[in-house]
């Protein structure tokens, strides 16, 4: 199915951002969604994220671009995230691959050449419609006090967001606590609502993981969150939270490599398509 139909019926959008050379998003669709249209594309997605994910994924049944859920886990309502849709203004993964018969899901954000995972959005002064300025951003320094009273010190709250709310038995606060800030104020608030999303879906799914599909020569990336003393996101992440959703990282060259070792000649014009787009080589070329 063509993206552009897809996201019609879908009534998702695509970023703003789609028609840069450079864009993540774009590259998540050429990456991800071609797999999704037969069972032996499914299967072949199961068996690396089996391998990079979980150990509990036996299948995918679905592969869908800017994911979010309906009801009591929409965004508005899940995480207090009013006016958005998918795509824009919500939090909305770039890929949603559902798993094991529909009773897992695996929450992608697909990262190319960004240099982190933004700063929070309530680190302004300035009002914006609707949401007062932040009077005091320098809170955001204290992690364990944001932690241990987020309704107090996190101006997110006051804006109506439920992000602490839904993550608040999932949290490691002691290991928030060593953080020079808050997690998400500098360069991981998007890592922070994708992982108060996943936690909320837990409530309906089985397994639920929260991951990053990202370029493995982006050094920038990978060190973003140094600053806030986690280290490289890939391994750090993951220890700020011991709720029931969990945390994962993988790298698009080791995607399709598993395609090229797994299924080369089905898809070789499309290997051949992305190592001259991406530069995604044969592993033996790489050195």
């Amino acid at each position: 199915m063509p993206i552009a139909r897809y996201l019609a019926d879908e009534n998702a959008v695509k970023h703003t951002g789609a028609h840069n050379l450079k864009s993540s998003w774009i590259a998540c669709a050429n990456l991800y969604f071609p797999f999704r249209t037969t069972v032996s594309d499914r299967t072949l997605l199961a068996g690396f994220l089996r391998c990079a994910v979980s150990d509990r994924i036996t299948s995918v049944d679905d592969v869908k671009l800017e994911y979010a859920e309906e009801g009591p886990l929409h965004p508005a309502t899940l995480l207090g995230e009013a006016g958005g849709s998918r795509g824009t203004g919500q939090t909305s993964p770039d890929v949603g691959f559902l798993v094991n018969g529909g009773s897992g899901i695996v929450l992608a954000e697909s990262k190319l050449t960004e240099h982190s995972f933004y700063l929070c959005s309530a680190r302004v002064r300035g009002d914006k419609p609707g949401r007062p300025g932040n009077p005091d951003p320098a809170r955001c320094t204290n992690a364990r006090g944001v932690a241990a009273n987020p309704r107090g010190l996190c101006h997110q709250v006051v804006w109506g967001r439920k992000y602490w709310e839904t993550l608040s038995n999932a949290i490691d606060r002691d290991a928030v606590g060593q953080l020079s800030a808050c997690p998400a104020a500098f360069s991981g608030y998007q890592l922070f609502r994708q992982q108060a999303l996943a936690e909320g879906y837990t409530q309906k799914y089985d397994l639920v993981v929260s991951a990053v599909a990202y370029d493995a020569r982006n050094d920038a990336l990978i060190d973003s969150l140094r600053g806030t003393g986690i280290g490289s996101f890939p391994d750090g992440w993951a220890a700020l939270f011991n709720g029931k959703s969990r945390f994962a990282a993988w790298t698009h060259q080791a995607w399709v490599y598993w395609v090229r070792q797994h299924d080369a000649e089905r898809w070789h014009a499309w290997l051949a398509w992305i190592e001259a787009r991406y530069g995604y080589v044969p592993a033996a070329r790489q050195a």
